[in-house]
């Protein structure tokens, strides 16, 4: 109970700590809610995503499964304690190395990394993988964590004092730890050690003009290896409000609620209970206005498992210990529909009475005369592919607070969509958007399903009702129960090609479960039908997807809005249809790949910037290699058979047909710094940083000279969604004409030339260099604008795109990216199992603005690509936690080559395409061609699992 405390005293990196805390309580908890040590991150409480871990007398152990009592007189050392006031050399290490990426899981490795370091100075890769074993990391694939714990020796430990700010709450700039590794790095410069080079790694920020292409420190970095950086459940302020929220058990249900004052009354702590009718909104929000369908709270009727019906708000003391199996709530069990099939058949139960047949869209591409063409075809596959839920699985659960200043709503919470957060909010709850104010916390992972709103309307609710500061932070299972999932999908295709081996038409079908209500399911019924040809020639094709709803969970954006599952198909036929016509793999997409000029299935004719044959191409040295090595391997033994796959990717950047428009704003202060108002949500992928390269060589000032003002929406302007591989490439390409437009005022200003140079001075001065003169600009003399600013600019940018037409003709992107992987792997053939020995991926990107923040997103992505292939399947109710449900660890993901290739597109930022989503495109399919290459046999539903591999095999040898 609530005074049920004893004290209980211990040290905490190094320094005597006395705690008054329940016995039981986790050390998790006492760590970051009484001692303030919120490095320690919570993941899960479970003990399964090891993002919690702590030394403990010098053993790493996870903080969740410690009762507080257990550490009584035990010395406790966290992420704080690594690099006293500066940094270590392994966080150093991994700040050169690109190793952090949203951060979430980085305290946890840095910790039990450290153990390793100080029991063996230079480990090898294998004992890394044995000691982070337990630390889960949803970001990074792995690889770049692996190179920095073995290359930490090559680092010294910075000097103390350097100070560790978040762009996520406030501003940065090149003080904020660019320059404490030049000194050490350059002692080391060009000497080999632990076979590297050190100078391969020089930290300091570029100059001006060479932004972009460098791979300077992320601006936000040092605060990810400090565990300073402030994620959604961070900052709790004392005094808010818990917030617990009821959700259904069932898939289907109806409720009725007993009574709710008695249970107020009768628990001790509790202050109120909210349910829909508490809503003075609109109880209704989507992630497409016209399509929103979605209930913040559930009035009657429950749709899907972990719906949301009512609030408990309490003291915090007292939420750790209500259960809510108690709440007054009368549930009846309903008939429930989980497949697509299910929903169509003839009496099904309607999900919305207002969409018969429970089709929520369907998308249509039409060109040419596809069924003639395969008529006429000389060579015709055909075959049918099933995929599963999907869960983005994410380290930080979410998690935010809401409080009332001055007649506005303030929500602080992780996001990947603020001012869609915002509209949503306002009209939920009645208010004016201008009376809601999100402030995006760090972000621990999105991957699309923190674009949809969770909790900022319930922590909201809470704040204006009780007039007291609200706060949630989902649990592991809530996380999991309740927030979308990539659409499981139901495929067939036929392809035909010529004698040669030119594909003469295609005909594509989806069904896609995007579950109980819309969310991204118009969305990825659209996008489907353009991508399903892959990036080749097709002359005749015909594609359909439908977004059908069941009562499953909610299917939303997840990394490549369905084409994922296309590629799947139709890279699993074109393997086919290379090994019917005697063809190698490679070649067949090789000569039927886009290129410029050609014209894609949409009647979009492409004029520059197509780059698929360029990554082919890059990868065939690596295709050759592999099919001898796989030859060989295969000579000497068959227990185990090795085989090599291929597939290839394409993806349009931005939204489809659709307006799409970033706003950036930057200007200069009078102290003479460029304050960049960057509203895109960095999540991991590096926009806080790449965004900024981008700015600061269009406006021709060294990336030094920067502060971040970032997502805030009463700071900064809209610049839309982080998905769909939109902000490189859409608010880049805003930043690079803001950044211009902003230098040709002060050009304007100082009576230059376009030819001139800028030099920003202490004391705010600015200079500017013509020729041989110079001009100086006294900024402090000159008066600044609301924002602060003496010279300012801000610019919007949509990609030209056109409508789609009645069957799907258009141009329905502006800009594409493209990409091919090749897997190696081993298959025993008497098990199923699967061991991945390599994967090799070309990416183009256009143009690498950031190189080491491009191989970190190819190499986490194909992280999840490997987890969709092999391990990855979210059955509601089943697998609603990180132990049931498996992600990749550290050993699952082989060694990976990443190639860049670099063919610029004149509509991106210096040439740049968007990178995030395609990149876990091709390695699904790319994985089950090798296993089909090993074994004879093609799995045509994932996860490929030993069970499905083996039955695969053994009904092949029937």
């Amino acid at each position: 109970m609530k005074n049920d405390r004893a004290p209980i005293s211990f040290t905490v990196n190094g320094a005597p700590v006395s705690v008054s805390a329940a016995p039981m309580r986790r050390l998790s908890s006492v760590l970051r809610d009484e001692l303030g040590l919120t490095g320690t991150k919570v993941g899960c409480d479970a003990g399964d995503c090891g993002a919690c871990t702590v030394m403990l007398d010098g053993e790493p152990v996870c903080a969740c499964l410690l009762p507080t009592a257990s550490v009584e007189g035990a010395a406790v050392r966290t992420v704080e304690g690594l690099g006293g006031d500066g940094l270590s050399a392994l966080q150093a290490s991994l700040l050169a190395h690109g190793a952090a990426q949203c951060g979430i899981c980085t305290p946890g490795i840095l910790v039990a990394a450290t153990a390793l370091l100080e029991r063996n100075a230079s480990p090898g890769e294998a004992e890394v993988q044995d000691a982070l074993g337990g630390v889960l990391c949803r970001c990074t694939g792995y690889r770049k964590i692996v190179a920095a714990v073995m290359e930490a020796h090559c680092f010294v430990a910075p000097p103390s004092g350097l100070p560790a700010i978040s762009p996520s709450r406030g501003e940065i700039g090149s003080s904020d730890g660019s320059d404490w590794l030049i000194s050490p790095l350059e002692e080391m410069a060009g000497r080999p050690e632990g076979g590297m080079s050190s100078k391969h790694f020089d930290l300091r920020l570029p100059p001006a003009g060479h932004a972009v292409g460098a791979s300077p420190v992320k601006l936000d970095g040092v605060a990810k290896v400090t565990g300073a950086e402030k994620f959604g459940g961070d900052s709790f302020p004392a005094d808010a409000l818990s917030v617990l929220v009821v959700r259904s058990p069932h898939h289907r249900s109806a409720f009725s609620f007993g009574d709710l004052e008695a249970y107020v009354a009768d628990n001790a702590g509790v202050v109120a209970v909210f349910t829909a009718a508490d809503i003075p909104g609109i109880n209704c929000f989507g992630v497409i206005p016209p399509f929103a369908d979605q209930p913040a709270l559930a009035q009657g009727e429950t749709r899907f498992r972990g719906e949301a019906i009512a609030l408990v708000a309490c003291e915090s003391w007292a939420a750790r210990e209500l259960d809510l199996a108690r709440f007054p709530v009368q549930w009846r069990e309903l008939p429930a529909v989980m497949e697509p099939a299910a929903a169509q058949a003839t009496g099904a139960a309607l999900i919305h009475s207002s969409r018969p047949g429970n089709l929520l869209v369907q998308g249509v591409v039409e060109h040419g005369d596809a069924k003639t063409a395969l008529a006429n075809a000389a060579v015709v596959v055909s075959g049918s592919f099933e995929t599963s839920y999907v869960e983005h699985a994410y380290i930080e659960p979410e998690a935010g607070y809401a409080f009332v200043n001055d007649g506005v709503l303030i929500i602080v919470a992780c996001t990947q969509a603020p001012h869609m957060d915002r509209d949503d909010t306002a009209r939920i709850l009645g208010l004016a958007p201008d009376k809601v104010h999100i402030v995006p916390t760090a972000t621990g992972g999105g991957f699309g399903s923190k674009i949809d709103v969770s909790l900022q309307p319930l922590i909201g609710l809470v704040a204006l009702k009780t007039g007291r500061p609200a706060a949630l932070a989902y649990t592991r299972t809530e996380s999991m129960a309740s927030t979308t999932k990539r659409h499981p999908a139901s495929m067939q295709a036929t392809i035909g090609t010529d004698a040669d081996g030119m594909i003469r038409g295609m005909i594509f079908a989806g069904d896609f479960n995007t579950g109980a209500y819309a969310s991204f399911g118009p969305t990825v019924a659209n996008r489907v039908p353009v991508h399903a040809s892959g990036p080749y020639a097709t002359p005749n094709y015909r594609a359909n997807a439908r977004a059908i709803h069941t009562n499953g969970p909610v299917s939303g954006a997840f990394r490549g809005f369905g084409v994922p599952q296309a590629t799947l198909m139709q890279e699993t036929l074109y393997d086919e249809l290379a090994i019917r016509l005697g063809i190698d793999r490679l070649q067949f997409r090789l000569q039927n790949s886009l290129r410029n000029g050609s014209e894609t299935v949409t009647g979009h004719h492409l004029e520059a910037g197509v780059g698929i044959v360029d990554c082919l191409a890059a990868l065939e040295p690596h295709w050759a290699r592999a099919l001898t090595d796989a030859e060989a391997f295969n000579a000497s033994q068959n227990a185990v058979r090795r085989g090599v796959g291929i597939a290839s990717c394409w993806y349009g950047c931005g939204n489809t047909s659709l307006p799409n428009p970033s706003t950036i704003k930057l200007g200069i202060t009078p102290d003479g710094k460029v304050a960049l108002h960057q509203g895109a949500v960095d999540i991991g992928q590096g926009s806080n940083t790449v965004i900024a390269q981008i700015a600061a060589d269009a406006l021709g000032l060294p990336l030094g000279d920067f502060t971040l003002r970032s997502a805030d929406t009463a700071i900064t302007p809209d610049a839309g969604k982080t998905s769909a591989s939109r902000q490189t490439y859409v608010s880049g390409k805003a930043a690079e004409k803001a950044a211009r437009t902003l230098r040709e005022k002060i050009l304007r200003y100082a009576n230059v030339s376009a030819d001139a140079s800028l030099q920003l001075l202490p004391g705010g001065l600015l200079l500017v260099h013509e020729g041989g003169e110079r001009r100086r600009i006294d900024l402090v003399l000159l008066k600044p604008d609301d924002d602060g600013l003496v010279f300012a600019a801000e610019e919007s940018y949509d990609p030209p795109t056109t409508p789609l037409d009645a069957k799907g003709q258009g141009k329905p992107y502006a800009v594409y990216g493209y990409g091919a992987q090749i897997a190696e792997l081993e298959v025993d053939m008497a098990l199923g199992t699967v061991r991945l020995v390599k994967i090799t991926a070309a990416h183009d990107v256009g143009r690498a603005i950031n190189p080491l923040l491009a191989e970190g997103q190819i190499e986490g992505g194909i992280a999840q690509g490997i987890g969709m292939a092999l391990m990855e399947e979210y059955i509601p109710g089943r697998t609603e936690n990180l132990h049931d449900y498996l992600i990749p660890t550290i050993g699952d993901v082989p060694p990976i080559e990443t190639i860049l290739v670099e063919v610029p597109d004149p509509e991106g930022p210096f040439g740049a395409k968007g990178l995030g989503e395609h990149v876990l495109i091709p390695t699904a399919p790319a994985i089950l061609n090798a296993i089909r290459h090993a074994t004879g046999v093609l799995v045509t539903k994932v996860p490929a699992t030993p069970s499905r591999i083996l039955a695969a095999i053994q009904e092949a040898r029937r």
